[in-house]
């Protein structure tokens, strides 16, 4: 009888997995799947520990799944990626397995590590296989007419989309049950030493319940409720106007093949909307930035996409970017989506933007600076997504925001949260202001009697400075500044 190893990673989910349903296409194949921990690689990739919290309880409820299926769920553990070759080697040696199944990842050091797994097997003459399952188009198919990859979103979303349209999206069942449970599953530990949570268990359990089920009951609810509002109500931080799916995506427990076909259905059944393609252009991004790791690498290594952008002398003054982190700056929107980072492990997309143009433009600390910081406390820190929209703020990257174009915090305050009452919950020594006060609590004097700080920086000079430093580099485009 043939025995398959499914090597499982970014893919935490039964239904839609290419590697698990390739391995158990063979119906009298014993299969069985491992996932390693891996703490010091967690940590040179400043993975935080409220994601590894809902990681390891995600796999806790996908270890009962595949039970079920009489699929055993082994845990491992290496330092690094440097040793898990000789793991899975030892593995497949030990229980007489015959081919390995995974799915691809993108990054840098990933694809180093499935190589030397991928060599090592063959030496020993045991079979690997590997699917592209992280995306809806593989990095790689989505190419300029002169073969190159698009740096540009626009023009990669239309030919993006015609990849889809041209191919037939399936949604893969979850495989059949195995004739035997012929190894002991692993105990999934609740905790890895280093990696504690900044999110209280209670927040977590709560706004972040684990697992494909929990997954695939929000994409339902957000399809039901809220995707023909999507574009009206996603940047306004105090509704529920966003699908919440990104730390699922993160740890692979919905495909975005599932995502997207929801989205058609909900099309096919109620009519075309403006506000389900809005949401599907959000899984075109998700997808670009995974697109530029691979075409270009360079961003998976500390690298601005926009090369002259390497000279900028950014600030390093580490007692104002305590105060972004603390969230004690002074601009009450800025503090109060920092305040939700720390309360959460979340924050919403334009919140995102607004917190990382403010560090960049406004106090012009290096992107990277905000880029850890962000790895270190987000539940659904991605590599690709969050490099993407840290060097779009910074306006490193490719396709992003004109250096000139700097939001305006106030502006963007009043505009997204205009009653304050997303200030008012995670600031709340304002919360006893009016609607106008609040997005500006001091106004034109200092009140001692508020306990909240001054502003940090005068907006309008901290914008003529960044211009002024953007304008020294050879490629930078003229413009004036864009306060919106």
């Amino acid at each position: 009888m043939r025995k398959h190893l499914v090597w499982l990673r970014a893919d935490l989910r039964t239904i839609d997995n290419s590697a698990l349903v390739a391995a158990c296409a063979d119906e009298h194949a014993d299969v069985a799947a491992v996932y390693f921990i891996t703490p010091g690689q967690w940590q040179q990739h400043h993975v935080a520990g409220c994601r590894i919290n809902f990681e390891l309880r995600t796999v806790q409820q996908l270890s009962k799944q595949l039970a079920a299926l009489h699929i055993p769920l082994l845990i491992a553990e290496t330092t690094d990626f440097s040793s898990q070759a000789s793991v899975i080697l030892n593995l497949c040696q030990q229980h007489n397995i015959d081919s390995v199944y995974f799915n691809k990842q993108y990054e840098v050091n990933e694809l180093a590590r499935d190589e030397a797994v991928e060599q090592l097997l063959a030496k020993h003459h045991i079979d690997s296989f590997c699917f592209d399952d992280q995306c809806l188009v593989a990095p790689g198919k989505v190419l300029t007419g002169d073969g190159r990859f698009y740096s540009v979103f626009t023009p990669f979303k239309k030919n993006w989309l015609q990849h889809i349209y041209q191919q037939d999206i399936v949604i893969q069942s979850a495989p059949l049950k195995r004739a035997q449970l012929w190894l002991t599953p692993s105990l999934i530990p609740d905790t890895v030493a280093g990696f504690d949570s900044h999110v209280s268990q209670e927040v977590a359990l709560n706004e972040w319940p684990a697992g494909e089920n929990a997954a695939l009951d929000k994409l339902s609810l957000f399809c039901d409720e809220r995707i023909r509002r999507y574009k009206a109500d996603r940047d306004f931080p105090n509704q529920h106007g966003t699908s919440r799916l990104s730390p699922y995506l993160a740890v692979g427990a919905i495909s975005p093949r599932q995502c997207y076909q929801a989205a058609i259905n909900e099309q096919q059944l109620y009519g075309a909307s403006d506000s389900i393609d809005q949401w599907v252009s959000e899984l075109a991004w998700r997808e670009f930035y995974k697109h530029i790791m691979v075409g270009f690498p360079r961003v998976c290594k500390h690298q601005p996409f926009r090369s002259e952008t390497k000279s900028l002398i950014w600030s390093s003054d580490k007692i104002a970017f305590q105060r972004w982190c603390d969230g004690q700056t002074g601009f009450p929107i800025i503090d109060a989506a920092m305040r939700q980072l720390k309360t959460i492990g979340w924050m919403h997309n334009r919140l995102r933007m607004v917190v990382a143009m403010f560090l960049t433009k406004d106090l012009f600390i290096d992107w990277r600076w905000g880029e850890r910081y962000f790895m270190e406390h987000l539940i659904d820190g991605d590599l690709a997504a969050n490099n993407g929209g840290w060097q779009w703020s910074a306006s490193t990257g490719n396709d992003s925001a004109p250096y000139f174009r700097i939001f305006n915090p106030l502006l963007q305050s009043q505009k997204f949260d205009p009653t304050g009452d997303f200030i008012r919950r995670y600031v709340p020594e304002l919360a006893h202001l009016d609607n106008k006060s609040i997005h500006e609590p001091h106004g034109k004097q200092r009140l001692l009697w508020l306990d909240y700080p001054l502003p940090m920086v005068d907006h309008k000079q901290a914008c003529a400075y960044t211009v002024s430093q953007f304008h020294t580099l050879k490629e930078a485009p003229i413009g004036r500044a864009d306060n919106s």
